[in-house]
């Protein structure tokens, strides 16, 4: 018998962001494999559904669509209600979202509405001969990794940690049946609303789809020595990030903080810049595909899980690999 999964896609102000597409691809790769179907919920405001058309070249085969103006903007409550009466319905083996900040949140909530086991922050997915759902996460701040099986039946929820899976290259040949998902909310039963929404600087990448990091912490010294990673990010088109201490300290909001406290990432190259690589800051970046660090301490811990290593001063060393860069991009 055919197993079919779904999937939530992630919008912010009306645009998909990219977990959307990671956890689409591994469903579909899943998919082929229980000879089931994906289908992609898509949940946003009023113009939301003309988003719809893009998720099939990325494997969907349905997407059924929720368009609300209480959709616009994520809340546990209103997202939860809709989801939980679609999912419930259709009954597929699996339910795939990502683990992001908004991912975990609903995900967690979800999995108990539907009475189902949930397996969080998964690195890897893999079927057993029965098609039950083996699911690889982190635990211990990533010092071990454990593979989680489902058994009983029922749906099986997992989320997926941003910038792991492979996004499949879309086939624009490939569409889905966009169908719409009544939205019946009460807004008198809701218990939260959004009054405004603080956002990042313009164009800013989001730590947890950032390619390219680059960081600083403790050795950074001051506020206003972040100019020289900002430097740094812009030859490279990266994003800033930060330990727990800069943010401690007030030199960065909380938004940038990168570790167990702050945002897990798993960028193509992460750059540490004075930062010492405690445990809690280990945990949030050790899974990064390569990692430099530019430390005057040769002793420090960031080096035990660094690729390369530059043991000098970050305000002596980091403007010249800006400059290096700055003439590798322009030729």
């Amino acid at each position: 018998m055919a197993k079919n999964i779904c999937t939530v896609a992630e919008q912010r102000n009306g645009e998909l962001r990219k977990i959307t597409y990671e956890v689409i691809s591994e469903a579909r790769r899943l998919a082929d494999r229980t000879g089931g179907k994906v289908v992609t919920f898509l949940l946003g405001g009023p113009d939301i559904r003309e988003k719809a058309s893009a998720l099939g070249a990325y494997g969907a085969d349905e997407v059924r669509v929720a368009a609300s103006d209480h959709l616009s903007t994520y809340t546990t409550d209103a997202y939860c209600q809709v989801l939980a009466a679609g999912v419930a319905k259709l009954d597929p083996a699996i339910l795939l979202m990502g683990a992001s900040v908004e991912g975990k949140d609903l995900s967690a909530r979800l999995a108990a509405a539907l009475g189902a086991g949930i397996a969080m922050d998964c690195t890897r997915f893999d079927l057993d001969d029965e098609f039950n759902l083996i699911a690889t996460r982190p635990m211990y701040a990533g010092k071990v990794f454990a593979e989680v099986e489902f058994c009983g039946g029922g749906i099986q929820v997992a989320t997926a940690r941003p910038n792991v899976m492979t996004v499949t290259p879309p086939d624009d040949s490939r569409k889905a049946l966009v169908e719409d998902l009544p939205v019946t909310l009460d807004p008198s039963a809701l218990k939260t609303r959004v009054i405004e929404v603080m956002g990042d600087a313009a164009g800013k990448v989001d730590l947890t789809e950032a390619e390219i990091i680059v960081s600083g912490g403790r050795g950074m010294k001051d506020a206003e020595n972040f100019h020289i990673l900002e430097n740094l990010a812009s030859v490279l088109g990266a994003t800033v990030g930060a330990s727990r201490s800069a943010v401690d300290a007030g030199w960065r909001s909380h938004s940038d903080q990168v570790g167990q406290t702050g945002k897990t990432v798993t960028p193509n190259l992460y750059i540490a810049c004075g930062i010492s690589g405690s445990i809690q800051h280990l945990a949030g970046m050790s899974s990064s595909k390569v990692i430099v660090a530019v430390n005057k301490d040769p002793d420090a811990p960031i080096f035990q899980k660094a690729d390369y290593g530059i043991v000098g001063d970050l305000f002596d060393y980091v403007p010249v690999l800006t400059e290096e860069f700055r003439k590798i991009k322009s030729e």
